[in-house]
């Protein structure tokens, strides 16, 4: 589903930030993208739904190659991605269902097929009681919830989401990675990139770690411990 191969990124022909990038993911897995500040891990990110393109190498996310894709078919890929960032970026004039609605509306889907699949996201991130709510009138891992719900509201093929637990505190993360996990059982490819690699050591899944802008391990994921 996505193929780096033997990517670089380099800013002003001196500084570099991803050298020599090669890995894959594969359709249904979980990765964590972990590294330092500064390790390049947003710039991976942007990467694959091309908001930045390789100085060298080659970047696939399922039929889109960064060598050849037109500027004019990079909408359609963003499409099929749902992206999260730490930075909630929410319309703070709109309730919670709008903000996820506006996700729908914008790529012209009919208000009928918006209202059902809005509460059905709604559902899933367990925030149905708060559809009307403003963002300032929810706690900091409810408006990443809505994050998420705006994410997924378009029935992604892949979630990719940046260091979405930094503003949160463990509990709420916790239940922030969860919700990534359920994602991810009903068949959605999720990348998630954080610094906290304590915090990611519990759980089972592939880990790729990057350093000064290399990969520097891939632990692939394990069974998860019944004890």
């Amino acid at each position: 589903m996505i193929q780096f191969s033997n990517v670089s990124k380099i800013y002003n022909n001196e500084f570099s930030v991803l050298t020599d990038v090669s890995f894959s993911v594969a359709k249904g897995e979980f990765v964590f993208l972990t590294g330092e500040s500064s390790s390049g891990k947003s710039t991976l990110l942007k990467h694959i739904y091309m908001d930045e393109f390789p100085t060298s190498g080659t970047v696939k996310v399922s039929t889109y190659d960064s060598d050849t894709i037109k500027k004019r078919d990079i909408p359609f890929l963003r499409r099929s991605l749902g992206i999260v960032f730490q930075d909630f970026r929410l319309l703070s004039d709109r309730s919670v269902f709008e903000n996820i609605a506006f996700a729908m509306r914008v790529t012209g889907s009919h208000e009928h097929d918006v209202k059902s699949k809005v509460f059905e996201v709604l559902a899933l991130t367990g925030l149905s009681h708060k559809a009307d709510f403003m963002p300032h009138q929810i706690s900091g891992g409810e408006q990443q919830q809505v994050c998420i719900a705006r994410a997924i509201v378009n029935d992604p093929v892949l979630v990719l989401a940046d260091e979405p637990t930094g503003n949160l505190d463990s509990m709420v993360s916790k239940e922030i990675v969860a919700l990534f996990e359920k994602i991810n059982s009903l068949g959605t490819t999720v990348i998630m990139a954080t610094y906290d690699k304590h915090f990611i050591a519990q759980y089972p899944h592939r880990t790729i770690t990057l350093t000064k802008g290399r990969i520097a391990a891939d632990t692939p994921a394990r069974e998860r411990s019944t004890l």
